[in-house]
């Protein structure tokens, strides 16, 4: 996969780890150019200040710049709007400060025309040879269409239909499994498969969607979390702020 390609070449996998961030640049940089095509996926390196030093011409075209020189030596949230880029700087932070690894993370991101979409995002931090961190290295993948041609898709369509008319209660493995007609493990596979998720970040993904929407209404923030199938108000501002950087009250604030 290439978020596992990239992490292989960041943290040094077969030879010896760099001496500073600078070291490890050197050698990154010689492969932008091949970072620089790949349309779907936004690939970067940052500072243990959480400053942008190397990024794909993806990265910088979603934040509304033509080259990467005025990218360099910023965070994100100097460069997106003020819903998205400090929840992407505090993710940083986390990162840098504790050595957290963040995997399949599903959130909001922008794409050129500053339309919001969903994207899988991966972090990790970066050391030296003595075992320090010296930065961060990322990727946001963005959500692929559905593969339709895969065999199971016809039991998974009926599966998303199913969780896009009920996501407003709680949905079960046990009730998908039963619509699809597979067991749990051939569901999370196949889901991953066809839909680039899992069950349960599907699930996630349509009922934050529909957050989204009901925040630009005068619904009050527990009804909103209700409409969307949480009746624990703190595990939807935790989820919701997972994907946005920012807690509901926060993102009606900025809207």
């Amino acid at each position: 996969m290439l978020q596992s390609a990239f992490a292989s070449l960041c943290q040094g996998h077969g030879a010896s780890p760099p001496h500073s961030i600078e070291q490890l640049l050197a050698g990154v940089a010689q492969l932008l150019p091949m970072l620089d095509v790949i349309p779907n996926a936004a690939i970067f390196i940052k500072d243990l200040d959480a400053r942008y030093v190397l990024a794909n011409r993806t990265l910088v075209q979603r934040c509304g710049l033509k080259q990467l020189q005025p990218l360099l030596g910023k965070t994100s949230a100097d460069v997106f709007p003020a819903q998205l880029g400090p929840g992407y700087t505090e993710q940083d932070r986390r990162v840098l400060e504790q050595g957290f690894v963040l995997e399949d993370q599903l959130e909001l991101h922008l794409y050129g025309s500053r339309e919001p979409g969903w994207c899988l995002t991966h972090k990790w931090p970066l050391y030296n040879h003595e075992g320090r961190i010296i930065g961060l290295a990322g990727i946001s993948v963005d959500l692929q269409s559905a593969s339709q041609t895969h065999p199971a898709y016809q039991r998974l369509a009926a599966v998303d239909e199913h969780i896009r008319r009920h996501f407003n209660r709680r949905v079960t493995l046990g009730e998908l499994t039963r619509i699809a007609g597979i067991s749990v493990a051939q569901l999370e596979r196949y889901c991953k498969r066809v839909f680039h998720l899992t069950p349960r970040q599907m699930i996630q993904k349509v009922r934050l969607e529909h957050a989204h929407r009901l925040l630009h209404s005068d619904m009050p923030i527990t009804e909103v979390a209700l409409q969307c199938g949480y009746t624990d108000h703190s595990a939807f501002t935790r989820q919701f702020k997972a994907s946005t950087g920012f807690t509901p009250r926060q993102y009606r604030e900025t809207c």
